[in-house]
């Protein structure tokens, strides 16, 4: 697959996930805090793996 697709998909599955973690959450309380802190885990995840710096270089 050419990078610039797989970023691409990257960035787009990034964007969907954030937008499931922030919505609001039908479940019971003890549940809904679980999965609160699973995606926000997920959330810092992400953000340091793709921090500037630690990307390979093009080829």
């Amino acid at each position: 697959m050419h990078p610039d697709i797989h970023l691409a998909l990257h960035h787009a599955r990034a964007a969907e996930l954030r937008d499931e973690a922030h919505r609001p959450l039908t479940r019971a309380p003890k549940d809904a805090l679980r999965t609160r802190l699973g995606w926000t885990l997920v959330e810092v995840g992400l953000r340091l793996a793709t921090r500037p710096g630690t990307a390979a270089p093009a080829h």
